[in-house]
């Protein structure tokens, strides 16, 4: 038989029909109009070559070919309906997988400890693996299901690629304890200008939006260092007179574990959103909504 002339719904009719003996009631059972139900078992009837059911007295038995392949008829569309209701099941406490995130050394150095603490308590046989952001292919990676979630600051994202903010984060600004620059814990925005700078930056060059924003008032700005890592500035500062500016986030860990003192930028800078990636695909599976739900819960509890 060739299978394409099979609709589905004519297999439905056939269950319908075999259990309820009636065009009426095969009808109500699977909600359409007794026309249609007539049609299908036209349809069936030229299709399989049979009666299959047959009106006696106020019932329509079956024939032997429609008791014959009932059971098959049922059986296939018990399977086809476990099948669409099938969603795999997730449980952190018993769970050993393995998932990826892509995210700066910064934010992953602020998430880390919380997120180890949770998972202790939670889900102690899951492991994490952290790789860094690449802008240019964190979308393909995504896609290809390489990394779960990417941690980040993201400008336009194609359709498929869902973003929810976690956290909105702004420039404060570092130096070494006692640094001249300070006066009574601030900086004024000559002394911020008169002193060199240390700049974080992943491309090569020695402009930021500090720059960016003191051009905007004439004014500039000497670049002295610049590194690609976030956590070699904390001791070049402490070690000299640089200046930086740095993500709040990190304001914590610096002046407590270096001899580093926080101050506010005498600029008017805006702020910036970190947020949440992942892939449509992945979007209504549990593990991976499992993930984003506790990294919610991590940065809701974070103070920056």
């Amino acid at each position: 038989m060739d299978l394409s002339a099979i609709d589905l719904n004519l297999l439905v009719a056939f269950e319908a029909l075999h259990a309820e003996r009636s065009v009426t009631g095969a009808a109500q059972r699977i909600h359409v109009g007794q026309p249609a139900m007539s049609a299908a078992l036209g349809r069936l009837r030229s299709l399989l070559g049979d009666d299959l059911f047959v009106r006696v007295g106020r019932e329509m038995k079956p024939t032997a070919k429609a008791d014959a392949i009932a059971p098959q008829v049922a059986a296939a569309l018990d399977t086809i309906r476990a099948a669409l209701a099938a969603f795999p099941t997730f449980s952190p406490a018993n769970s050993r997988q393995v998932f990826t995130l892509a995210a700066s050394d910064y934010f992953a150095s602020l998430v880390v400890p919380k997120l180890l603490e949770l998972l202790s308590n939670q889900a102690p046989f899951i492991d994490l693996r952290f790789i860094t952001v690449e802008k240019e292919s964190f979308v393909e990676l995504l896609e290809g299901g390489v990394i779960d979630v990417a941690l980040g600051t993201f400008a336009q994202l194609p359709n498929h690629i869902l973003k929810e903010n976690l956290l909105s984060e702004r420039f404060v600004g570092v130096c070494r304890g006692g640094h001249p620059a300070l006066q009574k814990g601030s900086v004024s925005q000559e002394k911020f200008v008169a002193f060199p700078h240390a700049l974080f930056t992943l491309r090569r060059d020695a402009t930021g939006i500090v720059d960016q924003t003191l051009a905007e008032q004439g004014l500039q700005r000497r670049i002295a260092l610049t590194v690609p890592f976030w956590f070699a500035l904390p001791s070049a500062i402490a070690a000299s007179d640089l200046l930086a500016a740095i993500p709040s986030c990190l304001e914590k860990h610096f002046v407590q574990h270096y001899q580093v003192q926080s101050f506010e930028i005498p600029l008017n800078l805006p702020t910036w959103p970190i947020s949440m990636a992942w892939s449509k695909l992945k979007d209504r599976d549990p593990a991976n909504l499992w993930l984003r739900q506790i990294i919610q819960a991590v940065c809701q509890s974070t103070e920056v």
